[in-house]
């Protein structure tokens, strides 16, 4: 699995790093820094949440 973020999108809302703080952070504009461009098998679940709650629609995920 692979994140894809576009912070052409991103609105800066954080609710990704509440979500997933290991995977996710903000730069200094709020928007959105992957950290872990593939996450591990026990972040998955907090990942597909922070997407799921993107109010943006700026979060993705591809399945490899």
């Amino acid at each position: 699995m692979r994140i894809e973020a576009n912070r052409d999108v991103c609105i800066g809302a954080g609710n990704c790093v509440l979500a997933a703080e290991d995977v996710f952070d903000q730069d200094d504009e709020a928007l959105v820094v992957v950290l872990e461009e593939h996450p591990s098998d026990d972040q998955v679940a907090e990942v597909r949440n922070a997407v799921a709650q993107c109010p943006s629609g700026a979060l993705g995920l591809v399945e490899d």
